[in-house]
């Protein structure tokens, strides 16, 4: 016998517009009333994070402000261990959603402070910041009888059931940021490129890429370098603090090649001094003495009063 929640699903189902498709998940989308949290795809989607920090992010994000997320307090709610849960924070620091930093306060002691945006990207192009309420603290309530319970409500026939309004689609994920371009892809350039970006697995045994994946990324390392970014620097922009591990190693490079493009460096005039004004020099007066500003020896204002008033 089917239970009343198999008969409400049903019924859900037959009010999605279009036909169903015939294999994946289908979408029964009810809108929250309350106690909900609004996720951007490009956290619940991401392809560089590991579901366990996809998860962690979703539920840091869904706290109130003021709330404990630091490995013990993450290890105490859920079943994964310290390592796995230190190892989903640190990707989720990796890819800018949570900042960790040292503070002091006014006591002298020092705290860790951590901070979790819901969007990076955005926040890189400065937008706006709205507040988010402070956790509540814990009141103590004096206990009041408790009422007796409601009865149970009438069965509500099936063909009473509103329909439910399914979104037929997902939002579109942001467009990626393009890869970087040199201005003059030279010969020289691409080789040098290429045996950085093959050379990277000497150094992080995660990041082996196809020779497919280094001709397609040679263009973004051959940017960098174009831009006077030494290889030693190049190398542990992307070989610092991986995820762990590394699904993608191809679209991690891309990543970051793209989004740590350094500037192009500035040159002689822009990193020469701005010119002084000239100071008029010191003059002693040749009558009192005192020491006044102009550019010829002389009078100071007063002796010069003095002169026109005896001529």
């Amino acid at each position: 016998m089917a239970t009343q929640h198999d008969i409400a699903l049903t019924h859900a189902l037959t009010g999605i517009p279009g036909p169903l498709p015939p294999s994946g998940v289908i979408h029964v989308a009810i809108p929250h009333a309350s106690r909900f949290t609004i996720v951007g795809n490009h956290l619940a989607q991401h392809d560089g994070l590991s579901l366990t920090a996809i998860g962690i992010g979703v539920h840091i994000q869904s706290l109130p402000a003021g709330s404990q997320v630091g490995i013990k307090a993450l290890t105490a709610r859920f079943a994964e261990g310290e390592t796995a849960i230190a190892a989903a924070l640190r990707e989720l620091e990796t890819h800018g959603y949570l900042h960790r930093t040292r503070a002091r306060l006014a006591n002298g002691r020092m705290v860790t402070r951590t901070v979790f945006c819901n969007q990076p990207g955005a926040l890189l192009r400065g937008g706006t910041v709205v507040p988010v309420a402070v956790a509540p603290k814990p009141v103590m309530k004096p206990a009041v009888p408790v009422p007796p319970p409601a009865p149970e409500p009438t069965p509500v026939p099936e063909a009473a059931h509103p329909p439910v309004r399914v979104p037929s689609r997902i939002a579109p994920k942001p467009p990626r940021r393009p890869l970087p371009q040199p201005r003059e892809f030279t010969p020289e350039l691409h080789r040098a490129a290429s045996a950085l970006l093959a050379d990277l697995r000497r150094h992080a045994p995660e990041l082996v890429l196809s020779e497919d994946d280094v001709e397609e990324l040679a263009p973004g390392a051959a940017a960098w370098l174009e831009r006077g970014a030494h290889p030693d620097a190049i190398r542990h922009a992307l070989t610092t603090e991986l995820p762990q591990p590394p699904k993608y190693p191809a679209k991690i490079v891309r990543h970051r090649l793209a989004v740590l493009l350094p500037p192009p460096l500035p040159g002689a005039r822009e990193l020469a001094p701005a010119r002084r004004a000239p100071v008029t020099p010191f003059q002693t007066c040749e009558g009192c003495d005192r020491a006044f500003r102009s550019p010829d020896p002389g009078h100071c204002r007063d002796c010069r009063g003095q002169y026109w008033e005896a001529a």
